[in-house]
């Protein structure tokens, strides 16, 4: 058997994620224990978990670090890995979405200035509607951007838009959906074919049965 290494992204959803893999079938008892361990191994099932950073999973499957993983559609459409996609498993739902304050009126013969974490996807958002803008990227925080005078928008994720009202913004639009995604390493899947489909159909079985 071979065994099959999977990105697992830490925090909630990764514990989300890693009970979908242990109620397919493929569970690994060591990463329930408490530890600072990163890397679990089940060689019965063929499986050797660890957990990195959200943002980093793509990175690990995509250079073969990985062979499988679950990374954020967000991650996925900003960063573009070369990795296929096998399976949203509607998990970690929230929207990419253009915020502003409440009182904004787009006017389109200016530049509009946009502030996000995210300037792949409000670049390829906006170019998608010719508008022309100006991308401020910022690492934290971005709701405060169009208080302050910094941006006119933001390209955000919203979960509930709590956050948004307290600082009396408000969502203008949504871009896409976003959810948790099955990735694989395009060798690993052609070389690991077998062990990957079956982990993957576990987890379309759990998701059929929710």
């Amino acid at each position: 058997m071979k065994m099959i290494n999977v990105a697992l992204p830490k925090g909630r959803l990764g514990e989300k994620v890693y009970n979908f893999f242990k109620n397919a079938g493929f569970e690994c008892p060591s990463i329930e224990e408490p530890s600072r361990k990163l890397i679990f191994e089940n060689h019965e099932k063929g499986v050797r978990y660890f957990w990195v950073k959200p943002s980093d999973v793509a990175i690990y499957v995509e250079r073969g670090a990985a062979d499988i993983g679950v990374a954020g559609k967000d991650i996925l459409l900003e960063y573009t890995p070369d990795v296929y996609e096998l399976l949203d498993l509607d998990l970690g739902k929230c929207r990419m979405a253009v915020a502003a304050k409440k009182d904004f009126k787009d006017n389109a013969s200016k530049t509009l200035r946009v502030a996000t974490k995210f300037p792949n996807i409000a670049e390829t958002f906006y170019n998608s509607k010719s508008r022309d803008i100006d991308i401020i990227k910022l690492n934290g925080s971005i709701e405060i951007a169009p208080i302050l005078g910094l941006s006119d928008v933001i390209v955000d994720i919203v979960e509930t838009g709590t956050t948004l009202k307290e600082n009396d913004l408000e969502v203008v639009e949504t871009i896409v959906p976003i959810s948790a995604r099955l990735i694989a390493n395009k060798s690993s899947f052609k070389f690991k074919n077998q062990e990957i489909l079956a982990l993957s159909q576990g987890l379309r079985e759990q998701l059929e049965n929710k």
